[in-house]
């Protein structure tokens, strides 16, 4: 499934979760999307456990 796909199913997803559950429905399914999206990257492999809590790291670091 391309990636136009996938946005345009959670565009319709949050946009009937507004609609008909109001401002906290349309949280809630966008804060289960972002969960399940981090899952699945998770799970296929093309994330980390250790990419969640390390922060970027940068040569130009000076204290």
């Amino acid at each position: 499934m391309s990636m136009a796909a996938v946005g345009l199913l959670a565009g319709m997803a949050l946009g009937f979760a507004g609609y008909f559950g109001g401002f906290g429905a349309f949280l809630l399914v966008a804060a289960l999307g972002a969960i399940g999206f981090v899952a699945g990257r998770f799970l296929d492999g093309d994330l980390e456990v250790g990419d969640l809590f390390r922060g970027r790291d940068r040569g130009d670091r000076r204290r």
